[in-house]
């Protein structure tokens, strides 16, 4: 395979001596929930003051209790509130602080969001704007990508504006293609198209979605890879010029084109293919002027027993599975976007960077995976988060508290770390054994089933490991928590129930609801 292999570090001192240096005292923390609290330790480390928002929703939330200072800024829909610029900005001028992060979600791909903060003053910690433009936009993305020389599934550099052009791209790239929203990502405005009669309704459909999701209805098309690994590098950069990457994340257990499970590193990729890839998406970076932390996503496929790999996308913003980076790096993220945003070199270079052991991480979301992984929002009675060696649980939700219906429903992220994939994978099936949840549905199966899986444990598995292997009868298999946890969580919730119930609507607030879940289980066995 043809790839990149540009310098990973330039630091010319003309570049150095022109960017301005800046102490941030105060940072305006963008989000809400795990991603919040996160940054905000990392600020206290650092002896930085935060501020946090909240909706109405969120008013008792721990991140709000964390912060410094803390402001209220609308109703719990996000579109009233976290997507609200303008409350954000208002705050960001009445707090007194000095820079803003973004966390993920919600702002923290908006360019004129990031705009506006640096022409308040502040410092935008994160990329620069003109970077998240280019590569928020799929199109524009994959040009920048072609004139780079990174490798790319077949497929249209531009938009497809009609069926016709559709049609005649499909054919030249052969089935089955994908179709992708030009303006966005996370699943929304994607179908795959197996035969040409189903051309023209998937691409309204996809159209559609992209509309309502991104308010761009453009659509563009690839090559559609049938087994392929979703794998990521990620990347960090300074304003001196130098760029370089901390190794790759495996994301392949996915539902909805959503990731749940992530792992780093992958148990795919030999040192060879890794370095090709690490110089991918430096080269990827470095074309778009990129600097801050980023994630370059690449499809990976194996053709003729070696992995080839082609570029998605680019995140231009911090990633909810970066933990396992940090893990087998020793490298804190946010810390480095902060000095980085200050004006700072990095500290470390390229061949300081290595790989120690490895790191897997879970997504405990309030969601029934036996059920299509149907959202499950509500009270958490119960929330005991396991510990241990190895073991990181980084949260946005406490035992009392409640998962909003308005958001994401994710209730945590565990980690484990260990020196070999095959120990992360027992400690992070032990821990999953430990938390201790009722009130809501959980994930917590779900991944439990995915770490006893052979396909995972071999790392033979592909992103379509849920639809081929997730059934409720698997899932009845493996228990959520040992026995005398769940006795006691269920005990708990019975005791509880009539004062929690009224925080539920629908059906499910009848008393006893909250315990017939786990009584469902286990009458199915």
């Amino acid at each position: 395979m043809s790839t990149p292999a540009p310098s990973s570090e330039s630091s010319p001192s003309a570049l150095a001596d022109a960017v301005p240096r800046r102490r941030i005292t105060r940072v305006l923390v963008a989000n809400r929930g795990e991603i919040a609290l996160r940054v905000m330790r990392t600020c206290r480390e650092m002896g930085i003051e935060t501020v946090a928002v909240y909706s109405e929703a969120d008013r008792g939330a721990p991140h709000v209790r964390f912060a410094d200072a803390a402001y209220e800024i609308g109703p719990a829909p996000s579109a009233q509130s976290y997507l609200v610029a303008e409350r954000l900005l208002d705050v960001l001028a009445r707090s007194g602080a000095d820079a803003g992060h973004p966390g993920y979600g919600f702002l923290s791909e908006n360019a004129a969001f990031a705009e506006a903060v640096e022409a308040a003053g502040a410092a935008w910690i994160g990329p620069p704007p003109h970077a998240m433009r280019v590569m928020g936009d799929k199109t524009a993305a994959r040009a920048k990508m072609a004139e780079a020389g990174v490798p790319m599934a077949p497929g249209t550099t531009d938009a497809v504006t009609s069926i016709d052009d559709l049609r005649a791209a499909a054919a030249d790239i052969g089935y089955p293609v994908l179709l992708k929203a030009a303006a966005g990502g996370g699943g929304k405005g994607m179908r795959v198209v197996e035969r040409e009669a189903d051309l023209a309704s998937s691409f309204e459909m996809a159209a559609r979605e992209a509309t309502n999701a991104f308010g761009d209805g453009r659509v563009f098309v690839e090559r559609f890879v049938t087994e392929p690994r979703h794998i990521e590098i990620q990347v960090l950069g300074d304003q001196h010029g130098t760029i370089l990457h901390l190794h790759e994340r495996e994301c392949s257990i996915q539902r909805r084109h959503q990731k749940v499970i992530e792992e780093a590193p992958s148990a795919l990729l030999t040192p060879e293919i890794r370095a090709e890839m690490g110089a991918a998406a430096v080269a990827a970076a470095r074309t778009v002027g990129y600097f801050s932390a980023g994630t370059v996503e690449f499809l990976v496929e194996t053709v003729d027993g070696a992995p080839t790999f082609y570029f998605m996308e680019m995140n231009t913003r911090l990633q909810v599975e970066h933990p396992v980076t940090e893990m087998i790096t020793g490298v804190d993220l946010v810390r480095e976007m902060i000095r980085v945003a200050e004006g700072e070199p990095l500290a470390f270079a390229q061949a300081d960077v290595a790989m120690n052991g490895h790191a897997i991480e879970c997504r405990v979301y309030a969601e029934s995976a036996a059920r299509g992984f149907l959202p499950d929002p509500g009270p958490l009675i119960r929330h005991a988060a396991p510990s241990g060696p190895g073991v990181r649980v980084d949260a946005g939700v406490e035992e009392g508290g409640e998962v909003p219906v308005y958001y994401d429903p994710m209730i945590s992220k565990l980690s484990a770390w260990a020196p070999t994939r095959a120990e992360a994978i027992a400690r992070m099936d032990r821990a999953l054994g430990e938390y201790a949840i009722a009130g809501v549905e959980t994930t917590i199966p779900f991944c439990r089933f995915v770490m006893r899986h052979e396909s995972f444990r071999a790392g033979t598995f592909s992103t379509r490991f849920v639809e081929r292997y997730v059934t409720p009868e698997a899932l009845d298999e493996v228990d959520e928590v040992d026995e005398a946890t769940a006795a006691a969580a269920a005990l708990a919730a019975v005791l509880l129930a009539s004062e929690t119930a009224t925080l539920r609507t629908g059906p499910s607030a009848a008393p006893g609801a909250l315990v017939s879940r786990w009584a469902r289980r286990r009458e199915r066995r």
